[in-house]
């Protein structure tokens, strides 16, 4: 999932035991009478569908509280969200991605929720990792909604069909090109690639830097990898991509950051990359049963996968009813009146009790996320520094560079090159 570029004028004038649980569904209700909240989040139709009716449930619970709900894709939402809090018309309840948590935490459009703590949010088992990953110069601002992961999602009966090895937990960035060009070579039809291009993934890039003891970022906020690396990188994909082992260029342009633009859901390729929390809303459009594994790795090198909040709930440092905000946000994700209905879409949940009183209604995709967390333990690292200011805009020059090497307008080190002069412009901008 790519990174959209914000336009940074913009947003800098903003002016910056299940019995033992609380259910607040029954609690009597304390939100102030009439208050109307606004809340936006990205996602598919099934995440749209099944936070509108946790919505439901929290306002059937508190009378006189309206929930106003809109939801986008990725690469809308950020430049939106921007302009509303540009606008001094900031949602009150903001659906908020750890890459730009640090950026609106500091420019202080969001608020610091230790107040809230034990009152209105009553997450403390989701444990010091958890809510560390939320929080920002030792403020929290957001509650974690999932724990999740990147990883390949799988066509396994596609790979069977033309006898190529299924990509599986711990396979290496080698035996996932073996495996995708002797796919390419076999199968015939519309799906005829193993892989989706990952060269513009920046999550895949971090898990490829991060193995060869890289990262995006270092703690100081400099880059983390040199032009080598990124042409290292870039020609990994141009050689497999003329081995036909992935979707050439004009196919993987098709792809707009949504579960509907995969090539996967197209229906081109045998396997694609997302994070985990994004297996269920991939099973729902494909017909074929997927698996979920670990994105492939590099041999004898350090873990390259690491755990990170899915998403987080904030709040507007603009919101009228900041409490009744907080209770919301409880609600999703401590109250399993609430949390039992967004399931493990967004993540798995980091509340231990819910995590428990979900698992015996899970249907076999949210089993197969909640496996997969389970089973990647082995293989994952700690969590990579913060990203710097200005590194939400870096994802979207990596998918652009990465199609110009596809595109055979620039070579993996003209691109290489690139890559790192844009990177280091943007990051003193910030």
């Amino acid at each position: 999932m790519s990174i959209f570029t914000i336009n940074r004028r913009h947003f800098l004038g903003a002016g910056l035991g299940l019995a033992s649980m609380p259910v607040l569904a029954s609690a009597p209700s304390f939100a102030a009478e009439g208050a109307q909240l606004r809340m936006v989040w990205w996602g598919s139709e099934d995440r749209a569908r099944r936070t509108k009716d946790a919505v439901k449930a929290f306002e059937g619970a508190n009378a006189g509280v309206t929930v106003a709900t809109e939801s986008m894709g990725w690469d809308d939402y950020w430049p939106r969200l921007a302009t509303q809090v540009a606008g001094g018309n900031a949602p009150d309840f903001i659906q908020m991605d750890y890459r730009f948590m640090f950026e609106y935490a500091r420019r202080g459009t969001i608020l610091p929720l230790d107040q809230y703590m034990g009152s209105e949010l009553k997450i403390a088992d989701f444990g010091e990792a958890n809510l560390k990953s939320c929080s920002v110069d030792g403020k929290l601002y957001g509650a974690n909604v999932g724990v999740n992961a990147f990883g390949t999602i799988v066509d396994t009966a596609a790979w069977q069909e033309v006898g190529a090895t299924v990509p599986t937990l711990g396979v290496t960035w080698e035996q996932y090109a073996e495996a995708s060009i002797a796919y390419g070579k076999a199968a015939k039809g519309k799906k005829k690639y193993g892989s989706a291009d990952g060269s513009g993934s920046e999550q895949l890039f971090e898990g490829w830097l991060i193995s060869r003891g890289k990262s995006l970022y270092k703690e100081d906020g400099n880059l983390g990898y040199e032009a080598a690396d990124a042409a290292e990188w870039f020609k990994f994909w141009a050689e497999l991509r003329e081995a036909g082992g992935c979707v050439p260029p004009d196919v993987q342009a098709l792809y707009k950051n949504t579960i509907e633009t995969s090539p996967l859901t197209l229906g081109y390729s045998a396997s694609d990359f997302a994070f985990s929390n994004q297996f269920v809303g991939f099973q729902k459009v494909n017909k074929p049963t997927l698996a979920l594994t670990g994105q492939p790795v590099v041999a004898n090198g350090k873990p390259g996968h690491y755990l990170k909040p899915s998403q987080m709930f904030s709040v507007s440092a603009k919101s009228k009813a900041p409490e009744v905000t907080a209770r919301l946000i409880n609600f999703l994700v401590r109250d399993p009146a609430g949390a039992l209905i967004l399931g493990v879409e967004r993540g798995v949940p980091a509340s231990p009790a819910i995590r428990d009183a979900l698992v015996p209604q899970l249907d076999a995709a949210n089993t197969e996320v909640v496996k997969f967390i389970s089973a990647l333990t082995p293989y994952v690292g700690s969590l990579p520094p913060a990203p710097p200011q200005g590194a939400g805009e870096m994802n979207a020059v990596l998918i652009r560079v990465s199609q110009e090497v596809a595109f055979e307008a620039s070579t993996p080190e003209a691109g290489g090159e690139s890559l790192i002069a844009e990177a280091k412009s943007i990051l003193k901008k910030g």
